[in-house]
């Protein structure tokens, strides 16, 4: 029970970041809201770094994927600043 733990834990992590990313992608595409599509990339960007979480330390234990996770989080996080940068300059016209 112990090592399975967080095998589950993390794959949930992956499950919500997805589905997370496709119901504000299937939003943006209903709306049209552009802050909802950098919302949805943000969200596919931190599904990818689950992804890769799992594959670091549960597929592949002896590589490491540090460098890789922290550029997805990095792309994560500027693909959202990004979008509230604009979305604040598209508001103030």
């Amino acid at each position: 029970m112990q090592a399975t733990l967080p095998a589950i834990v993390y794959f949930l992590c992956f499950a919500t970041s997805l589905v997370c990313a496709w119901l504000l992608a299937s939003s943006y595409k209903r709306s049209g809201a552009r802050l909802l599509l950098w919302s949805a990339l943000c969200f596919a960007f931190l599904a990818a770094n689950n992804l890769l979480v799992i594959v670091d330390l549960l597929l592949l234990p002896q590589a490491d994927f540090r460098l890789g996770r922290l550029l997805l989080s990095l792309a994560a996080v500027g693909v959202l600043l990004f979008g509230f940068i604009w979305n604040v300059e598209d508001e103030g016209r």
